[in-house]
């Protein structure tokens, strides 16, 4: 006798067959859906209706199994692969693949989500976000360019936007000394037209001779006598321009002789020993013992006949060019246009080599620095002995030294120790000062050595800082680190993209646009950086796709067709037999 139950049966098979039907087709519309994970349906039987549970073996009977009929099938639940898609090429620098089990981590409207799809995009804050403009979420980074894990924060990437600047901190050389040249044993001398304190011409001046309170007198070259520089005539200023030192100009300062500082001077004093000492800052003469061997024996004294002396640095390249005419002063006297009159009575000598070189502050300032090198020394068997000196024409202060060292070498000719590696220079334009740049003589292939030539010579091979530089590129890393180019050459950390890794991913529950959020079976959220935590990597300038097998729905969409087809058979056969069963009764 036909039973309605199998038309229920036979409508249940219906029903999950063409929910089968429904995840088959989502499945096949996002073929081509980036990172799209495919779906399956799982079927399970509802309960069956026992008319026996069977019984056991006995004396009389082996035993019986059950008699059950089943009452159709329904849906257990569906499952998601997670599996890798494959990873295409696109060449976009927002455009991120992973190859692994992690998710990206986005914030919509405060809420967190996942999502595997990489197709990110810059919105106008230059943020980095969704196709849905969900933002991604990852480490930012310090003022010093660190990763700062731990906090996720919304990324950013400022192309255009973004600039740097970058302090030097190290400069590398290479180089040959000539061992074989002249051991300097002095520099050149320039002496001017002797002044006295009284009209006679009797009483020469001192260094400690004072302008603002004392006339001061000097020949006139025609064996008169004539007044050089006037008490009366206050405040007097000397402007030193157009000095060159071994060929190289050392710019514009100004002295003045007064017991304060005035503006737009670079130094003052009341005696001529307060401007000898002037004319040694501005003129990078030195003096000093430095390390065992070296003195170069620069300085400007008023000597015990009332002359202005000025002993340039040993070393040709430190050869001073000084001109009457390179001197010029306000307030003289009466009688005297120029009362700094100088001849030179002496050349530099010794060996030696000068190279210049850039640095920047950390406002990214450039500054100009010249090195020098001069033979101080040679010892049998022991190797030579020189000296450094730097200078600096953009120090923002009257001295224009910077740096003085002893270097030496060897009998084989190879660095072997310096007494200073390192410059300091002022700065008062707001950067970090001073500025502290470390100079290295003997780093692996490029070292500084002192054999014998024909010249020496030397270079500035390496030097880091930088001018500043705009944000004009950026890559992303396998670690997910988003490195920034600046348009100075500088490469930097900008920000690191963050990864999810779940216990459980089946687990997680589908928001819709490609988007997923926790679930009660998800587990909770591991965040760390790709690569660790079994995250996986990325792949910068791809994109994941999706994993949906074709070959595998078309054969799922016959079997669910078939299996559609045979339940409306079972209905239309026991709806015929029903049919057959009422018509007895007519």
């Amino acid at each position: 006798m036909a039973s309605t139950t199998a038309l229920f049966t036979g409508l249940s098979g219906l029903i999950s067959n063409s929910r089968r039907l429904d995840v088959i087709g989502n499945n096949i519309s996002n073929v081509n859906t980036t990172a799209f994970k495919s779906n399956r349906m799982q079927f399970t039987p509802t309960f069956s209706r026992n008319f026996s549970l069977g019984t056991a073996p006995g004396g009389s009977s082996g035993g019986t199994n059950p008699g059950q009929i089943g009452l159709g099938v329904t849906v257990a639940g569906t499952q998601r692969n997670f599996n890798n898609g494959a990873i295409g090429a696109t060449g976009v620098a927002t455009d991120v693949a992973i190859e692994g089990d992690g998710f990206f981590i986005v914030d919509v409207a405060g809420t967190r989500h996942f999502t595997r799809a990489g197709n990110f995009v810059r919105n106008p804050q230059n943020e980095l976000v969704s196709q849905s403009g969900a933002r991604v979420m990852g480490f930012g980074v310090d003022d010093q360019f660190n990763i700062i894990e731990g906090n996720l924060v919304p990324l950013s990437v400022p192309v255009g936007t973004l600039t740097l600047a970058e302090a030097s901190r190290n400069v590398i050389f290479n180089g040959n000394l000539n061992a074989s040249g002249t051991v300097g044993t002095t520099g050149s001398v320039h002496q001017g037209r002797a002044w006295f304190t009284d009209l006679a011409l009797t009483i020469p001046a001192t260094a400690a001779t004072d302008l603002t309170t004392t006339d001061v007198f000097m020949s006139d070259g025609a064996g008169g006598a004539v007044m050089a520089f006037d008490s009366a005539t206050n405040p007097k200023t000397i402007t030193v321009s157009g000095v060159e030192k071994g060929g190289k100009d050392l710019g514009t300062k100004s002295f003045v002789f007064s017991a304060t500082a005035v503006a737009g001077t670079d130094g003052f004093g009341t005696t001529l020993g307060d401007y000898a000492a002037f004319l040694e800052d501005v003129l990078g003469l030195d003096n000093s013992a430095v390390g065992t061997a070296s003195n170069l024996g620069g300085n400007a004294t008023i000597n015990a006949g009332g002359q202005l002396v000025i002993t340039g640095n040993e070393g040709t390249v430190q050869e001073l060019g000084l001109e009457t005419a390179d001197f010029v002063v306000t307030g003289p006297g009466g009688g005297s246009g120029q009362p700094l009159v100088l001849s030179k009575t002496g050349s530099a000598n010794g060996e030696s080599v000068r190279t210049s070189f850039v640095v920047y502050d950390s406002l990214g300032t450039p500054l100009t620095i010249d090195l020098t090198f001069t033979l101080q020394q040679t010892s049998p068997s022991g190797g030579t002995t020189w000296q450094l000196v730097a200078e600096s024409n953009d120090n923002d202060s009257a001295q224009r030294l910077i740096g003085l060292g002893e270097v030496s070498f060897d009998a084989s000719g190879r660095f072997q120790s310096a007494s200073n590696q390192s410059f300091s220079i002022v700065r008062t334009n707001g950067a970090v000062s001073p500025l502290t740049v470390n100079m290295d003589f003997n780093s692996g292939t490029d070292a500084v050595s002192s054999l014998t030539d024909s010249a020496s010579n030397l270079a500035a091979v390496f030097q880091d800082g930088s001018s500043i530089g705009t944000l004009s590129n950026f890559s992303i890393g396998e670690d997910g680190r988003i490195s920034g180019s600046f348009t100075n050459g500088l490469t930097r950390a900008i920000g690191q993209v963050a990864l999810a890794k779940f216990s459980n991913p089946e687990g997680l529950v589908d928001a819709g646009d490609n988007l997923f959020r926790t679930g009660p079976n998800s587990g909770t959220p591991l965040v760390a950086k790709p690569r660790d935590f079994g995250t996986g990597r990325l792949v910068g300038g791809a994109l994941e796709l999706s994993n949906v097998d074709l070959s595998q729905e078309f054969i799922n969409m016959i079997l669910a067709s078939t299996g559609y087809s045979a339940a409306s058979r079972v209905i239309t056969t026991t709806d015929e037999l029903i049919n057959q069963l009422l018509a007895l009764g007519r």
